[in-house]
């Protein structure tokens, strides 16, 4: 586990995060953004847009369930995903 405060991953290296995963779900708001990282995987820079904040830091909370990354808060998709 890796804290956002203390040690948080910035620009290009968020997408290190995706090393192995199938899955990305993005949560905005009460928007849910899923990608299917096999077979309809976005550019680097889109899933840049997607999975950074404005200070140019990765959104959090993020986390690695099984082959899923989650990033960002929607309590709907972490119930979801952690059950």
């Amino acid at each position: 586990m890796q804290s956002a405060g203390k040690d948080p991953i910035e620009g290009r290296d968020a997408l290190s995060v995706l090393d192995g995963m199938q899955e990305l779900y993005v949560a905005k708001g009460k928007r849910i953004v899923h990608v299917d990282l096999r077979t309809d995987r976005p550019n680097d820079d889109e899933l840049l847009s997607m999975m950074l904040g404005r200070s140019g830091k990765l959104r959090a909370p993020a986390m690695r369930v099984g082959k899923k990354i989650v990033v960002g808060f929607n309590a709907d998709l972490l119930d979801a995903t952690l059950s």
